[in-house]
């Protein structure tokens, strides 16, 4: 928090700005935890999980403003509690119920957000920049998608030209809540994946902002994951199309949906190290002048894939298709990979292990009498598997790139278990064994020599 009030305070001298804030550290799946307890009647873990909630932002606001003034200290602490207590009620709420409501849930988790956007805005305030927190649902318009909802940008853009614009011309900071919003009646909501992220594109967006700043613990983009890799390289540049890919496909990058209120304006995101400042991190912006070839190589290993064939010619396979993509979407589960074959018309999708259930049971239910009278084999999972997955806007029409993709692949005695790529040839998603995803991650980044490009490009 220290850091991040220093890089405010020397950009607010510069040009007015808004800040967004996520919750600290496991604070969001603590909260998330405590609610679980609390669906099941488990008292005395929630309790403790309450006890954990408050001593941490205690320590947090002490080892902040104790030596700033005793005003701010005592205003610091009154917040903390006065937060933790309202969970404290959601919690008793859910207790008494049994159940876990999601707009109740929603309300909940959104309070790490509100504890940090406190403290920093107390921070700030004591160190001579002017702050203000404001909670993201007074000011981001949602629909009613609890857990995943999506932004209503003009009713945003409102309700932030009377709540932040004042604020930012009058030299106050605002210290926004990430993660969470609310419908234009007032219910809490929250934004999913990536949410801090993606409030902080939304006020972009609806601020005409003439940048976004994403500071994390990195120094930007890499080629690849550097616990994998020891050659990585940050890459100066990437395109609004590869930093989703590479998202989608496992990379600690921005979400999809972040990127998605600042393409039609073109807002340039910087993904900078907050530890690092002085570092030029990476620039995301609609398009440059792409080398040729892969830019980085990305791999998800939790993750199941899932296969499914007729048993016979009597159920057509496009039909199948079509309602087991269908079931899947009713079902809300994001496929990372969908391929097929010809003849015998079975098909095989991958998806995120913590989305199998819900995607068997909305399958199962779809199909149900295909199943029940043997017209639909019996539907295999294989969570032994993982996903590379190799991305850049220069693959377009660059003969001979996938064969030496999986000539290297092979090289390493990896088998690949099946392989799909868009007609836009941006990404090349590749599904190996489990056990072999970390060698062909290597593999593939040698042979592209991705740390050696993009080295050169920063020279």
């Amino acid at each position: 928090m220290r850091v991040a009030a220093e890089i405010i305070s020397e950009q607010q001298r510069r040009r007015p700005l808004a800040v967004v804030v996520s919750a600290m550290s496991k604070v969001t799946d603590l909260l998330l935890e405590t609610l679980r307890k609390a669906e099941v009647g488990d008292r005395a873990d929630v309790e403790l999980n309450l006890e954990m909630l408050l001593a941490r932002h205690v320590q947090a606001c002490d080892e902040l403003l104790r030596e700033t003034s005793a005003s701010s200290h005592a205003a610091g602490m009154r917040d903390v509690e006065l937060l933790v207590s309202e969970f404290r009620r959601i919690a008793n709420g859910v207790l008494m119920l049994g159940e876990r409501p999601p707009r109740s849930v929603d309300e909940a988790i959104a309070i790490g957000e509100r504890l940090s956007s406190a403290l920093l805005a107390h921070y700030l305030n004591a160190t001579g920049v002017p702050a203000e927190a404001v909670n993201g649902s007074d000011v981001i318009v949602t629909d009613a998608v609890f857990g995943n909802a999506s932004p209503q940008m003009e009713a945003t853009r409102e309700r932030c030209a009377e709540r932040l614009t004042p604020l930012m011309h009058s030299g106050t900071v605002p210290v926004v809540t990430g993660f969470n919003g609310a419908t234009a009646d007032g219910r809490p909501t929250t934004l999913g994946r990536g949410g801090s992220d993606f409030s902080a594109s939304i006020l972009a967006a609806v601020l005409d902002a003439e940048e976004l700043w994403i500071w994390t613990d990195v120094d930007g983009i890499m080629t690849a994951d550097p616990r994998l890799v020891s050659d990585v390289a940050v890459l100066d540049e990437v395109t609004y199309a590869e930093a989703a890919e590479l998202a989608y496909n496992g990379a600690k990058v921005l979400h999809p949906r972040t990127l998605a209120p600042l393409v039609e304006k073109h807002i340039p995101v910087w993904s900078k190290n907050s530890f690092a400042p002085h570092k030029p991190g990476t620039k995301i912006v609609s398009h440059f002048d792409e080398p040729k070839g892969a830019r980085a190589v990305t791999s998800m290993s939790n993750v199941a894939l899932v296969s499914m064939e007729p048993a016979n010619s009597v159920l057509s396979g496009t039909r199948l298709m079509a309602r087991a993509l269908d079931a899947l979407a009713l079902g809300n589960v994001e496929i990372l990979v969908f391929t097929s074959s010809s003849y015998r018309q079975s098909f095989c999708f991958l998806v995120r292990k913590h989305d199998l259930a819900l995607a068997l049971e909305a399958l199962e239910s779809n199909l149900s009498i295909e199943l029940a009278h043997g017209y639909l084999k019996p539907i295999e999972v294989d969570e032994n598997v993982g996903l590379l997955a190799v991305v850049g806007e220069g693959m377009r029409g660059m003969p001979g790139l996938a064969g030496r993709v999986f000539t290297a692949i092979s090289r390493e005695n990896v088998n690949i278990i099946a392989i799909a790529q868009g007609s836009s040839e941006l990404t090349i998603g590749i599904i190996v064994r489990l056990d072999s995803l970390d060698r062909a991650v290597r593999a593939v980044h040698a042979e592209c020599e991705l740390g050696k490009l993009a080295a050169a490009s920063v020279q």
